[in-house]
């Protein structure tokens, strides 16, 4: 079993940018797909991008222009990297193991904010 740790979230200024990290516990983090998921306040968590255990990523058409993903296996995590980030981007992120879901954690707060 897979355990993820968000972190890298922080208040940024419009047009900034953030790396987020999905960091894993478990031998097993190298052949499964993690996938980004955020929160905006007030609203439903969305899917944000995927990288399967092969390091393609798949990002969403939403932030597609702005935003890419990426891992390091031996360091067991995986990365968000946004940029040109934009007030609607504020939200609680998380990361999770795709396609089977595990525990959620407690996400990175990103806030873009002048």
């Amino acid at each position: 079993q897979v355990q993820l740790v968000e972190s890298g979230g922080g208040l940024v200024q419009p047009g900034g940018s953030l790396r987020l990290s999905c960091t894993a516990s478990g031998s097993m983090f190298g052949s499964i797909s993690i996938a980004w998921y955020r929160q905006p306040p007030g609203k439903q968590r969305v899917y944000v991008a995927i990288v399967d255990s092969g390091g393609s990523a798949n990002i969403a058409n939403s932030v597609k222009d702005r935003f890419t993903a990426s891992r390091d296996n031996a360091k067991n995590t995986v990365y968000l990297q946004m940029n040109n980030l934009k007030p609607d981007d504020t939200a609680v992120y998380y990361c999770n193991t795709f396609p089977d879901l595990g525990t959620w954690g407690q996400g990175t707060q990103v806030t873009v904010s002048s």
